[in-house]
């Protein structure tokens, strides 16, 4: 691991996570966390606090331990048992339907092998179970995509392995989770990553 990805890269991810819109979109949809929940990329724990009284327990997964170190002081802010594991979800450690919701928040755009980690998502969801999800990705205007697609080798790079042009919605589809509820448009900032899908999925019954 280079010193770029040890010392820096952590802490520009957790600035550039924690502006005011990105915020604003946390405590939006996490706040609708209940029951035993599993956070997918919990990073530097920004969702930490929007976490609701309705929530027994977390499980956070992220394969960074420079950046899960960040977290720690978030952790002991909250009144929530919290418990880390540095592992990427293409294999969680959890028996099938652990979770009653799944939390993923900027992250779907850097995991490795996506396809399989969606489908341990799915596996540890309970039927019934909602997945909380804020993720950017392809945008729809055709000029901005074509930009993506440019930049995305470089900026895989110097963003930890993040991809421009992932879409949540249709991976979420593809995985076999039923669409609650969608909305998506650009936050402020650079166009080429900043259109933004939100929503809420859930596990069928």
């Amino acid at each position: 691991m280079g010193l770029y990805a040890k010392y820096l890269l952590p802490k520009l991810i957790d600035k550039a996570c924690g502006q005011k819109p990105m915020m604003k979109l946390r405590a939006e949809f996490v706040s609708q966390a209940q029951g035993d929940v599993l956070e997918i990329g919990i990073g530097s724990g920004l969702n930490l606090e929007y976490y609701p009284a309705t929530t027994n327990s977390i499980t956070g997964l992220d394969p960074a331990v420079e950046i899960t170190e960040l977290a720690q002081q978030r952790i002991e802010d909250i009144d929530i048992p919290v418990e880390l594991l540095n592992l990427s979800s293409e294999e969680i450690p959890a028996d099938d339907g652990r979770f009653d919701t799944i939390v993923c928040t900027w992250t779907m755009c850097s995991i490795p092998n996506i396809y399989q980690a969606v489908r341990e998502m799915y596996r540890v969801l309970k039927p019934g179970g909602k997945f909380i999800f804020i993720e950017h990705g392809l945008s729809p205007d055709n000029n901005i995509a074509k930009w993506q697609a440019r930049i995305e080798p470089a900026w895989k790079v110097i963003g930890g392995g993040c991809h421009l042009s992932r879409k949540a919605d249709e991976l979420l589809l593809d995985g076999g989770f039923r669409m609650d509820s969608l909305d998506s448009g650009y936050l402020p900032g650079p166009k080429f990553a900043a259109f933004m899908y939100r929503g809420v999925a859930s596990k069928p019954s």
